[in-house]
């Protein structure tokens, strides 16, 4: 997804440091989304989430704290965070145990975006300008 060689394992936690993890391998997909709750959840103008399959995720320090909370496409989503800082770490849709998204932010180095799905469009923020060949969806593809 970058020029560079990807980082093998790829680390992340949280803000405070209380909990660490690795990834291990490339990501399936990375999605941008421009959805109310992925804006609230990031605290910015959208959420990027590096989607990866569940076994490729190690936990190295702590404990996150688990929330779940209905979509916007009707299913219901597992959000783990710091119980410390806060910080979202990754969700994953209740009862699918095969893939995770992990929050972009949480990752220590900066994941390459060229080539990332952009979802719910139709609630992007005013102002924000999508590469042309950039792939797009409204809503949930």
């Amino acid at each position: 997804m970058n020029d560079s060689p990807p980082q093998t394992p790829r680390l992340g936690g949280c803000q405070c440091g209380a909990i660490r993890y690795e990834l291990s391998g490339d990501p399936l997909k990375v999605v941008i989304c421009h959805c109310r709750e992925c804006r609230k959840q990031s605290a910015s103008a959208f959420g990027i989430s590096v989607f990866v399959p569940r076994e490729r995720l190690r936990l190295t320090r702590g404990s996150p704290k688990l929330w779940i909370r209905p979509t916007d496409s009707g299913h219901e989503l597992e959000c783990a965070f710091c119980p410390n800082c806060g910080s979202r770490l990754w969700h994953q849709r209740v009862g699918s145990a095969e893939t995770i998204s992990v929050k972009g932010g949480s990752l220590d180095d900066a994941i390459d975006l060229r080539s990332a799905l952009h979802i719910w469009t139709s609630r992007m923020l005013p102002g924000i300008i999508l590469p042309i060949d950039a792939t797009r969806f409204s809503g949930q593809p």
